[in-house]
Order: structure tokens, then C-alpha cells, then sequence
């Protein structure tokens, strides 16, 4: 998978040299490339924002820059063979009004070839940009939330879907099957975890799990995950309003 990340703060994305995604870097199995919008522009001040059309508080970064960078970047893009004839590249523009990011959100980005990371940065990006970038074949645009408040720009929402999408290409965790056990995966937060010793501080490891029967504990990890998602999620549980 190829991932492209357009920002005016390069630095930001030095985190993405270590751990798991570090590593599958290094390996080949993410070609993670960072763009600085400012290599983007004409002018000697390097400039990426200019005041509102209507009035209004704050800046919004301009048109011009950004398209040159996706004009580069999908151009490249177009020169690879995609798994998917209809769609080969996805924009995806990190932002407090696109839609809730997910698990199952997370798990389709997966399955794509090319992503790429328009990270805004003030009042956010002009809107012609991304309607622009929607009419280029084999593209798709998506605005996505982290959750519900506002971040300074797009950087760390960018990492976190990196990391939750990255996780999720064939290769990237050692254990496959500790993926189908997480939170979000079967709409139900994950059930708590035990490691030795048994006992600690006067807190004591669940007996059941101490006694190898391993159909009794999948049925109390189910019934830990109900219980969990009902107190502390309930909005995820389909009996709920």
C-alpha cells in the first residue's frame, strides 16, 4: 500500500518511523511518502492560506497549491495497476464535519492501493479542492472525523487512521487472529486482559481463566464484552434506542 501525507508540517509524521508501522516501512509493505504543501507554491513568502470569501474569522488555505500537489501525486499513481479497475486512489481529508471514522471504515481503506492525507490547517481547505480532485478518474474523496472536536489541523487525526488502517494490511501484525478479537471488530468492545502473576496487589486474575476450559472462557470473554459495551458504550448495542 502506498500512502501519501500532504502538510505543511513534515516534522509531525516522524512517529511514523517507529513501532509496527515503523517497521512495515521498512519492510516494504507501506510505502509511506510525507509532501510539504510549501514546495508547492510561487511565492517567496511561500504562502498556503488567504482570508474568507464572506467575512468570517480565521484563514483557508488556498486552492492553488493543493492541487499542484495532487496533480503530482495521483499523476504517479495513475502509472500503477490498481486492485480495483473503478478506484485507485482514495483522498482522504481529515475534519471535524466528514463522517465518523470506524472500524469498518478503517478495515475498507485496507483494501486500497493508494491513500492519500490532505492534512488542512486553519479554517480548513478551500472547498474546490476536494470537489475538484472527486472529478478525476479512479478517485474518490472522503472527509472523515476523528470524532466529535476539533484539532488544530490534520496531522494527528492522519496518524491515527494510518496506524488503524496499517495495522490491518496482511503482514503488519504477527498474530492474525488477535485482529478479530479487538474492540469495534464484532460491533462489541473488547473483553479485559490477564497476564501473570494471578495475583497482584490483592487483585486477583478471573479463576476461569485459570482452568483451561476453553469453550467456558469464550463464553465468559462474550459475556465481559456485552457487559463492557453496555456500560460503557451502550449506543453500540442493537437493543438500544
Amino acid at each position: 500500500m502506498r500512502i501519501d501525507i500532504v502538510t505543511i508540517f513534515p516534522e509531525f509524521f516522524g512517529v511514523l518511523d517507529v513501532s509496527l508501522v515503523g517497521k512495515a516501512r521498512q519492510s516494504g509493505l507501506l510505502d509511506v511518502r510525507v509532501h510539504d504543501l510549501r514546495d508547492y507554491t510561487h511565492d517567496r513568502h511561500r504562502t498556503v492560506d488567504d482570508t474568507p470569501y464572506g467575512g468570517g474569522a480565521g484563514m483557508v488555505m488556498k486552492p492553488e497549491p493543493w492541487g499542484e500537489a495532487l496533480d503530482a501525486i495521483l499523476a504517479v499513481a495513475d502509472q500503477t495497476e490498481p486492485q480495483d479497475p473503478g478506484v485507485s486512489s482514495v483522498v482522504i481529508v481529515p475534519s471535524p464535519a466528514g463522517r465518523p471514522f470506524t472500524q469498518k471504515e478503517a478495515r475498507d481503506l485496507a483494501t486500497v492501493d493508494h491513500l492519500v492525507f490532505a492534512c488542512g490547517r486553519y479554517e480548513g481547505i478551500d472547498q474546490r479542492v476536494m470537489d475538484h480532485a472527486a472529478t478525476r478518474p479512479g478517485v474518490e474523496v472522503r472527509e472523515i472525523s476523528l470524532g466529535d472536536y476539533v484539532l488544530n489541523g490534520g496531522e494527528v487525526a492522519a496518524i491515527a487512521m494510518i496506524e488503524a488502517v496499517g495495522r490491518l494490511v496482511p503482514g503488519m501484525v504477527g498474530n492474525p487472529e488477535s485482529l478479530t478479537e479487538e474492540s469495534h471488530e464484532d460491533g462489541l468492545l473488547e473483553y479485559p486482559s490477564y497476564t501473570k502473576p494471578s495475583a497482584w496487589r490483592g487483585h486477583e486474575v478471573p479463576a476461569i481463566l485459570l482452568g483451561g476450559n476453553h469453550g467456558a472462557i469464550a463464553a465468559w470473554r462474550h459475556d465481559q464484552q456485552v457487559e463492557r459495551t453496555r456500560r460503557v458504550r451502550p449506543d453500540l448495542l442493537p437493543d438500544q434506542p
